[in-house]
């Protein structure tokens, strides 16, 4: 992967571009968490990509290489609570627009991975597959899945019947399992997760 993305549109003017990606928007639980990365034009990360195609060690590796070689990096996040209000891929957008805000400088330009970016107060031009694609947007999807990880660890040891740390709040069976167990000792759904991703849970 390289800057090719990158060096187009620096070529066209656009002086500080980073990009932007999100993580946790299919599981039942926890927040969804986006990433905003500003790197520097001459980085090496021989093995910076999508982060989805990393091990859970490569990730945190990169992670720490990310943070401390960006030029800014943040990231943001939207509740479970926003979530339902809003719907998954308006928060999502939410998360990424609260990321990138964060960062300092601020762009002039953000690479949103998908198809869709909503609202940005910059140029934005979307990359479907960026984080495939894009150094900056792969570096986002990285601090987005890690810092997501580490969330689901900590709901783990808050609710471990759960096994958040085992399936990260991804649909499972186990996790359907474990839930409706959950309900019915406790009488209620826990308040992590995204009430409009359960209307079709049997508690029975």
């Amino acid at each position: 992967m390289d800057f090719t993305i990158e060096n187009e549109y620096l070529a066209k003017g656009y002086k500080i571009i980073c990009g932007t990606d999100e993580a946790g928007r299919g599981p039942l639980c926890g927040n969804v968490v986006a990433g905003a990365c500003i790197l520097p034009a001459d980085v090496e990360l021989p093995e910076l990509n999508d982060s989805k195609k990393l091990t859970e060690k490569r990730r945190e590796k990169l992670y720490s290489l990310i943070t401390a070689c960006a030029l800014s990096w943040a990231v943001g996040e939207a509740t479970p609570e926003e979530i339902d209000e809003y719907n998954i891929l308006n928060a999502s957008q939410l998360a990424m627009r609260r990321a990138v805000a964060k960062l300092t400088p601020s762009p002039d330009l953000t690479l949103v991975d998908g198809n869709v970016a909503r609202e940005f107060p910059m140029d934005t031009v979307t990359i479907v597959g960026g984080d495939a694609k894009s150094p900056s947007i792969a570096a986002a999807s990285i601090l987005a899945k890690v810092t997501r990880d580490r969330q689901l660890y900590e709901l783990d040891e808050k609710y471990p019947t759960l096994l958040l740390a085992k399936h990260k709040g991804y649909p499972t069976k186990a996790h359907y399992e474990m839930l409706k167990a959950y309900i019915a000792q406790n009488g209620e759904i826990p308040p992590i997760y995204r009430l409009s991703f359960l209307k079709n849970l049997d508690t029975k």
